[in-house]
């Protein structure tokens, strides 16, 4: 009777295996990023809230300044402020400030393609001959609102994603909106394509 002797791998190549699967696991499951733009007409609202932060600055200096005469220890000196009846009205009217101005403000969020949407996108929408001896990469009146609506994301109230704008919307908005808000709309769906979150160098 012939027996067959089983070769193990050696412990290290197993170690070695194991710890790459880790980090591959961990680099397959990184998240793509996003980047949100802020939109807010309502003038009255900022300024609450740049007011209010300018009072509950000057109420921590002035309790800041206060707890050094009382004198009240280095280290226990932020609790202290924080718990002067002047910072805590300071820091709720603040509070409720910023609650009004996210009321009123609009948020668009986006989030970077795969690099083979991206990729498919850019083929879709090539640069007409003029624009490409121009160096453009894209056809600039077709390319900005299909970017817009490929990355952006809607969530419901419970953080569920549901369908956000189509191409023609995006479009809408690039032609009714000033040039210099239209091109910040357009820069946030591309810089969040091309912003690098890797640190190059030595590890």
């Amino acid at each position: 009777m012939t027996t067959t002797a089983t070769t193990q791998p050696p412990a290290a190549a197993v170690a070695r295996d194991a710890h790459w699967s880790a980090k591959m696991a961990r680099l397959k499951a990184r998240k793509l990023p996003e980047r949100s733009l802020r939109l807010c007409d309502d003038d009255e609202a900022k300024k609450n809230v740049t007011d209010a932060a300018l009072e509950l600055a000057k109420a921590r200096t002035a309790a800041r300044a206060e707890s050094v005469e009382q004198g009240i220890a280095e280290d226990a000196r932020e609790e202290w402020t924080v718990a002067q009846p002047d910072v805590a009205t300071a820091q709720l009217r603040l509070d409720a400030a910023e609650r009004a101005l996210d009321d009123a403000t609009v948020v668009l969020t986006f989030r970077a393609l795969p690099r083979p949407a991206w990729e498919q996108l850019l083929r879709d929408h090539p640069p007409t001959e003029a624009q490409a001896d121009q160096g453009m990469e894209y056809n600039v009146e077709t390319y900005p609102a299909a970017l817009i609506a490929a990355c952006h994301v809607e969530r419901d109230e419970s953080g569920g994603e549901v369908p956000g704008m189509s191409e023609q919307e995006a479009q809408e908005l690039l032609d009714a909106w000033p040039d210099s808000e239209a091109k910040a709309l357009f820069t946030c769906a591309l810089l969040v394509n091309q912003t690098l979150r890797a640190d190059l160098g030595k590890g």
